[in-house]
């Protein structure tokens, strides 16, 4: 097995090697100095042959395909993971914790692989990963079930972010979307096949085993990545342990889980004047403050270094990041609801989510591609956002009596729209700033993606079930035993169909509303992100890892 390499970094030479212009990376590009950059530096890899990038990025991408998988298993399996804990109100837990220690670890992963390696980052996450499938696919209570949905989300988180600084370490920005583009094509096939296969494990076997049954083969994308990542790490006098933001992850962490506590609680289990929500979400902005004083003041090697984020194009990218996401989960957890309402199984539910997937691959390879060969991204930017926002309307049109057929076509723009938006706004974020850095920006990026699909989950939960309270106790308030039916109803899909006759047409309008009410503050949502990715800059996209190219000398 290789052993992980450390490094010398040599003394950081901040000059550039020509003017400064709105395509000059923010904070240098210092990584033209003796392989290495900044004085934080990680030491750039050496430039591998096809062959080679094929063996070491296929390897991570088997983890990459598992954590998609998981994610849209979950997604459609929710509704009956909750029917038979028998608390359809708590469907969105069931997301948000796996989501929330994404959110917790994601920013975490950069700079902590920085230091302790990538390979070892990659074998945590593949053991944590492990573990917590193990949990919930023997849990016997809703508690012990988001348990391990919060050791998933570590897991995952971590072989989703990893993944992306793996190819940063070994591509150059000019052929960085095609293998992004790549990578994404496997996150497209496990987010696709997901669907389906949580559908029809859950229809055959039961839910359980669609966890279970993913343990052996993460065994075996944590036995490859042990095999084949070697990327060097930086040596310092320092130790390791020493060099680890430990106050800023710690504020971090009670950041986001103070403020998607509040978030999620607040109008679904609890008012909004519940003092749990008024006490937990002013505590996560004063965490927040504290957080952002210990990134700028404090830690010598930052977990997010906020300076980053007061670049333009850094900033817009993350914000652009942030809605989009909080739109796309919002729709992938609410999606396979509606298709449930209107009557079908959790398979058939799930097959309709494949376009989406199928799109994102699309989008992503396609936009990789075409900025290889142009050089450019800019333009496609605006290009995939307006996409990503038309499809967004036109799901905003569906109802009960929409033809089967129509769906799958709002579906595969709107992954088009997402999945070229991803690969764009990365590929962005790394040209604006010196190599050194690409993995901790990255990483900041993740942070507003991962809070962003939790916030957009809480978001569109809280809007359906004030919604569908509201619906159903104004249509049904004055009926006997109106309490006591509604309570069924909002547990259990499966209560609408052993409904009295009279009930259900008003049941099925209710839920309608919900989900319409749902799918416009999502885009809403999309409609931000395609007015924050505007401010994006154009930046040179070099061809070698030196970032010097011919023209620049």
């Amino acid at each position: 097995m290789p052993s992980d390499r450390t490094v010398d970094a040599a003394p950081a030479d901040p000059a550039h090697a020509g003017p400064i212009s709105e395509q000059t990376p923010l904070l240098g590009d210092s990584s033209q100095h003796a392989g290495t950059g900044d004085g934080s530096g990680v030491p750039l890899a050496q430039e591998r042959s096809t062959k080679e990038l094929i063996l070491i990025l296929g390897s991570i991408w088997v983890g990459v395909f598992l954590a998609a998988l998981d994610t849209t298993i979950v997604a459609t399996l929710t509704a009956p993971i909750s029917s038979s804990f028998h608390s359809l109100s708590l469907l969105s837990w069931l997301a948000t914790s796996y989501l929330i220690s994404n959110a917790a670890f994601q920013p975490l992963s950069g700079r902590l692989t920085d230091i302790f390696s990538r390979r070892t980052g990659l074998v945590f996450s593949n053991v944590f990963f492990a573990a917590g499938n193990i949990i919930c696919g023997t849990a016997k209570s809703q508690g012990t079930i988001v348990v391990g949905r919060v050791v998933a989300g570590v897991g995952g988180g971590g072989l989703l972010a990893i993944s992306t600084f793996v190819t940063s370490d070994l591509v150059p920005l000019r052929q960085r979307g095609v293998w992004q583009g790549v990578g994404n094509i496997c996150y497209g096939a496990g987010s696709g096949l997901g669907g389906v296969f949580g559908g029809w494990i859950n229809d055959t076997l039961g839910w359980r085993w669609a966890f279970l049954i993913q343990v052996p083969f993460i065994v075996v994308s944590c036995v490859l990545v042990a095999v084949t990542i070697d990327i060097p790490v930086k040596y310092t006098d320092k130790g390791r342990l020493k060099r680890v933001d430990f106050l800023g992850a710690i504020t971090l962490v009670i950041t986001l889980v103070l403020f998607l506590l509040g978030l999620n609680m607040g109008g679904n289990q609890v008012p909004w004047t519940h003092p749990l929500v008024l006490t937990s979400l002013p505590l996560s902005a004063v965490f927040l403050g504290i957080f952002v004083y210990i990134e700028a003041y404090v830690a010598s090697e930052p977990v997010i270094p906020v300076r980053l984020l007061l670049d333009r194009t850094v900033l817009s990218a993350c914000l652009t990041n942030w809605f989009s996401t909080m739109a796309i989960f919002g729709l992938l957890f609410y999606l396979p609801l509606f298709f449930q309402v209107q009557g079908l199984s959790a398979t058939s539910a799930g097959v309709r989510l494949i376009p989406q997937a199928l799109g994102t691959s699309i989008g992503s390879l396609g936009c990789g591609i075409i900025m290889r060969s142009t050089g450019r991204y800019k333009t496609m930017n605006y290009v995939c956002m307006f996409t990503f926002v038309l499809s967004g309307i036109m799901i905003c049109t569906l109802n009960l009596t929409t033809p089967a057929w129509i769906p799958f076509i709002y579906f595969f723009f709107l992954g088009g729209g997402y999945g070229s938006m991803l690969t764009i706004t990365l590929v962005a974020l790394i040209s604006a700033v010196d190599h050194d850095y690409h993995a901790v920006i990255t990483s900041a990026s993740y942070a507003f993606r991962s809070t962003g699909s939790t916030i957009g989950i809480s978001i569109a939960s809280a809007v359906f079930q004030n919604i569908l309270i509201s619906g159903l106790w104004s249509r049904f308030g004055d009926r006997k035993d109106a309490s006591e039916m509604i309570s069924r109803i909002r547990d259990s899909l499966d209560e609408i169909q052993k409904l009295p006759g009279d009930w259900k047409p008003g049941v099925m309008d209710a839920y309608m509303d919900s989900l319409r009410a749902v799918f416009i503050a999502l885009l809403g949502l999309s409609v931000l992100g395609a007015i924050g990715s505007s401010a994006m800059r154009e930046h040179k996209l070099h061809s070698n890892m030196a970032r010097q190219d011919p023209d620049d000398e």
